[in-house]
């Protein structure tokens, strides 16, 4: 398939160029009922891999022409990465985030030679005093997939609360009220978290507690850590799509990596249907229902030409026109990760991070689009 260009708005959420922490990733936007933007990201790291990620928000009251400065919402001692934003409703918000330990990683020599290979030995060699105060006492209570509730817009936040799933986009509400996170369990290591599969959980009062109710089927010849980072949509008729991020070894079972898979849910997340494998590159996915009806799945391309990509159903998933390109202008592969709203006036605004030309670190931008005609 030919990939097709999008006509499309460009601007900038959060740059801080030249600084040493000025490195934004994994963000969420959410559109209030009043309007506003809210962009939830991981935030005034040094790098992709680091250990000084801050969950942080930036927001919108004209429609994204203008954004506020970086606002830090929580930090801890370990890195927040993963930021998802949710409008419950009524000034009600949800965001949600997962806190992991780097030095459990930086333990295993292979895992630590990947970042060295990522970031050089001088960069891994300063997280050392910060990572040798990490020992499991201080991390434990830190440790986990997390969400916080405000009441006011995202102006003050409750305390926040342990989750037992986690996906960079958090989950959605339900036409019923319910809320489904649809993820996988964290575990404490980056081996049991890619081991731990898909699983399902619903919430009946706004995400302050979650009952697991199923787990997403393999493909035939995966592995349950070849899935992680999913994301869902709720159609008219109650059903649930699922798409989930792929990649691994994924040769024997004739999978693309670094593609997703879909599945579906007829009973409220209880049980799926066994993945579909999309076959084209680009992940994670971010679904959203347009009121025209069709579907909107947004995702990181990471061959070259890097970019932001959409694909669209207007069948509800049965099929889907993609590798239609956001933009095609990235300098290296560390992008992605786009999420999509639907404005007032039907327009389509995504944000994601990406490199700005002349700039080390990524940063949060935004594209403003149409649906095709």
């Amino acid at each position: 398939m030919t990939a097709k260009h999008l006509s499309a708005e460009h601007g900038i959420v959060c740059q801080l160029p030249g600084d040493d922490f000025g490195y934004f990733g994994w963000p969420s936007v959410e559109r209030l009922d009043n309007g506003t933007l809210l962009v939830g990201s991981s935030g005034l790291r040094s790098e992709h891999i680091c250990p000084y990620g801050k969950t942080v928000l930036n927001t919108s009251k004209d429609d994204g022409h203008t954004w506020s400065p970086p606002r830090v919402i929580h930090e801890s001692p370990l890195d927040d990465r993963d930021v998802g934003v949710l409008d419950l409703g009524g000034g009600n918000v949800l965001l949600s985030w997962a806190s992991v330990n780097n030095r459990l990683q930086l333990e295993d020599p292979e895992i630590k030679q990947s970042f060295i290979d990522l970031v050089g030995n001088a960069e891994v060699d300063s997280w050392t005093t910060t990572l040798d105060a990490l020992t499991d006492a201080v991390a434990a209570p830190h440790l986990g997939s997390w969400i916080m509730l405000s009441a006011d817009g995202g102006e003050t936040w409750s305390d926040k609360v342990r989750v037992p799933l986690y996906t960079p986009h958090g989950p959605i509400k339900l036409r019923d009220g319910d809320l489904v996170y649809v993820g996988n369990r964290f575990m404490a290591d980056r081996d049991e978290l890619d081991n731990s599969g898909v699983s399902a959980a619903r919430s009946s009062d706004n995400g302050l507690t979650w009952t697991v109710v199923g787990e997403v089927p393999l493909y035939a010849k995966t592995q349950s850590r070849n899935y992680t980072e999913p994301h869902v949509v709720e159609l008219p008729s109650g059903k649930l799509i699922c798409m989930e991020r792929v990649e691994g070894d994924l040769g024997q079972a004739g999978v693309l990596a670094f593609s997703m898979m879909q599945s579906e849910s007829t009973d409220g997340g209880e049980n799926w249907s066994i993945p579909k494998p999309l076959n084209f590159h680009g992940s994670p996915p971010h679904l959203l229902r347009h009121s025209s009806g069709a579907l909107i799945l947004s995702y990181g391309y990471r061959l070259v030409p890097f970019g932001q990509r959409v694909a669209i159903s207007n069948d509800e998933g049965a099929t889907w026109d993609h590798d239609i390109i956001l933009r095609d202008d990235g300098p290296d592969w560390d992008l992605g990760y786009p999420s999509t709203v639907e404005m007032g006036d039907g327009s389509l605004f995504s944000v994601y991070y990406q490199k700005v030309p002349g700039d080390y670190r990524c940063s949060l931008l935004w594209s403003r689009w149409q649906l095709p005609e």
